[in-house]
């Protein structure tokens, strides 16, 4: 069935699933197989084919009903599902560029970005790599060279919620004969589609918002299906990066409640960003929903219906002081991730070696928060006691 002419939250629910013709069943089941029955004469078969139900690495039932969900949620026409969001991140780049094509990519994004475009792509296969402020658009259209091949950015950016113009920097790419890729883990489609702003791919880490529950990973690319064929055939079945079968259903059935779990993501964490910003011990809050974000209005403009559900804050401390008030909370975990049902906290210190790319709020250290989906009352209560106890 097309699910195309329906809401977002009709085809979380419905898309990539139907009647499972052998059982009757109303969910489609695992099927946890590594190889599929060949034809009569498989002889003439390209075994490394791509998207056919041959060998799981070149792609499985799961697999591919999880890709129809992410294709419709996004907006975009195909979609890849790997086996994490830096595998989907990893993959992208590998396929796309060659030794000599240059980069310009947001100075905010997260760390394994940072490495493989600044070290890795850069030492094995000498692509060059501007690192900069993409929301600097005159700095952009003059970092761009004949060689340019990609600008990717994050948005908002992990850690310190920088938010960058997709569709105007889709502009400057397109307009130099570029693509332009958009990590859209910290939004999630439900807040933000940038293959409707413009963008030629967007990369999801679907481990995050997508699964919801912090027991799974994935990552997604998406984008028009005769550019992900190359990538697909390449970073999917020669670098083997498939996600398996059990994590396809579980992010899967994760994804049909996105739509509920995003509302209350958003609702929480723009209650909490304004209520540390009211607390004295609190030296700065980092969040697009509030008026004090530098970039709120463009923030309004490509992100609805909110915000997300992910915040930076720093307090009015030494180091210590951020460890201790970390060791006083309750309710909120001290663990890397984020896009979980539960709230997670992680202290970043003075010594990050990407610090000097970050604003100068930033350098003294300062926690990202990842808001949950408890009740926002009893997160702001677990706040409250653990600065109480400073």
């Amino acid at each position: 069935m097309d699910y195309k002419k329906y809401g977002f939250g009709t085809r979380a629910v419905h898309e990539g699933n139907s009647v499972d013709q052998e059982t009757g069943a109303i969910k489609r089941p695992i099927t946890m197989a590594n190889s599929y029955a060949l034809p009569y004469d498989p002889s003439a078969l390209n075994w490394s084919e791509a998207g056919k139900n041959l060998y799981t690495r070149n792609g499985g039932s799961n697999q591919q009903y999880l890709q129809e969900k992410i294709a419709s949620l996004e907006g975009g026409e195909d979609c890849i599902a790997l086996a994490s969001g830096v595998g989907a991140l990893s993959g992208l780049f590998f396929a796309l560029l060659k030794s000599g094509d240059h980069v310009i990519c947001s100075s905010i994004t997260y760390i394994a970005v940072y490495r493989l475009m600044n070290e890795l792509f850069k030492d094995k296969f000498q692509i060059e790599t501007t690192i900069m402020d993409t929301g600097d658009l005159d700095a952009v259209r003059a970092a761009v060279r004949p060689n340019t091949k990609l600008i990717h950015i994050e948005t908002p950016g992990n850690p310190t919620l920088t938010i960058n113009d997709i569709q105007a920097l889709a502009q400057i790419a397109h307009e130099n004969g570029a693509f332009l890729s958009v990590d859209n883990t910290f939004a999630s489609p439900y807040n933000q589609r940038p293959i409707e702003l413009g963008a030629d791919f967007v990369v999801e880490s679907m481990t995050k918002y997508i699964n919801g529950h912090g027991d799974a990973m994935g990552g997604a690319i998406i984008g028009k299906k005769e550019l992900l064929d190359p990538i697909r055939a390449q970073s999917q079945v020669n670098l083997g990066a498939t996600i398996s079968p059990f994590n396809a259903w579980l992010i899967s059935r994760g994804a049909s409640t996105l739509p509920l779990r995003m509302k209350q993501h958003n609702d929480n964490a723009l209650a909490i960003a304004r209520w540390l910003e009211k607390q004295p011990r609190v030296r700065f809050v980092s969040y697009p929903g509030l008026e004090s974000h530098p970039k709120h209005e463009l923030a309004k403009k490509q992100m609805s219906p909110g915000f997300g559900g992910v915040l930076s804050f720093g307090l009015d401390g030494d180091h210590d002081t951020h460890n201790r008030f970390v060791s006083y909370l309750k309710v909120i975990t001290s663990a890397v991730s984020l896009g979980h049902d539960a709230s997670l906290i992680v202290f970043l210190g003075e010594d990050d070696e990407r610090q000097y790319l970050y604003p100068q709020q930033f350098h003294k250290g300062f926690f990202r928060f990842s808001v949950g989906i408890e009740d926002a009352e009893d997160l702001i209560g677990d706040l409250q006691q653990a600065l109480e106890k400073l």
